[in-house]
């Protein structure tokens, strides 16, 4: 039987984001036990809340909107890799002890996978421009981080982000991979149809094969 994981941070009004981020809320517009008919919530959040992929236009002003990203990349053969690296960029030497061939799409566990989600990595791994040169030479279509970026925290230039949209790749961000074993999967992590806007939360999940 097929087993599904669930690699989506849990989105609540104590889930980290990003240093000066708008945190998530929900405020209940209509209650069942004052009366009405529903339970209704509005809720605020912003477009990199927990597990989520990035925009083109995230960071750069002519790039796409979740809206226009192209869908097939989120879903499709994916596989997990963990590293023992605990900060700084990622490189191919890290991930001398896989066969990286047809995997399509990598998603890399590190140790940030086994914080909490009200929690804050201080240090985690990152990619490189010559990582992400050599899987885009391995045809990796995109790349998935349990870290909250794939540049470093103090970047300004943001060359990673910028290298996965020339070579026309995706990115996730923020997974949760703890407990889920190296191998394999079906990956599904579609970001929502929104337009005018730098990401998208997605519900991302691995399905045995």
């Amino acid at each position: 039987m097929k087993r599904i994981y669930d690699i989506t941070r849990t989105v609540s009004p104590t889930t980290h984001v990003w240093p000066g981020d708008s945190p998530f809320s929900a405020v209940h517009v209509l209650r069942k036990t004052e009366g009405s008919s529903v339970n209704l919530t509005t809720l605020t959040l912003s477009a990199h809340t927990g597990t989520h992929a990035d925009a083109y236009y995230h960071y750069a002003d002519d790039g796409a909107h979740p809206s226009e990203m192209p869908l097939e990349a989120y879903i499709g053969p994916a596989r997990v890799v963990t590293v023992a690296k605990r900060q700084g960029p990622l490189l191919p030497d890290d991930f001398k002890h896989v066969s990286l061939e047809k995997a399509e799409r990598l998603l890399v566990h590190s140790w940030v996978s086994n914080l909490s989600d009200d929690q804050w990595p201080e240090i985690f791994p990152y990619l490189s421009l010559e990582l992400l040169d050599w899987l885009a030479a391995l045809e990796i279509r995109l790349i998935g981080l349990d870290s909250p970026s794939v540049d470093a925290f103090d970047s300004k230039d943001l060359p990673c982000h910028h290298a996965i949209r020339r070579h026309k790749m995706v990115n996730l961000e923020t997974l949760f991979l703890r407990d889920v074993p190296d191998g394999d999967y079906e990956l599904f992590a579609l970001p929502l149809k929104l337009d005018g806007v730098c990401g998208s939360p997605v519900r991302a999940v691995l399905r045995t094969l």
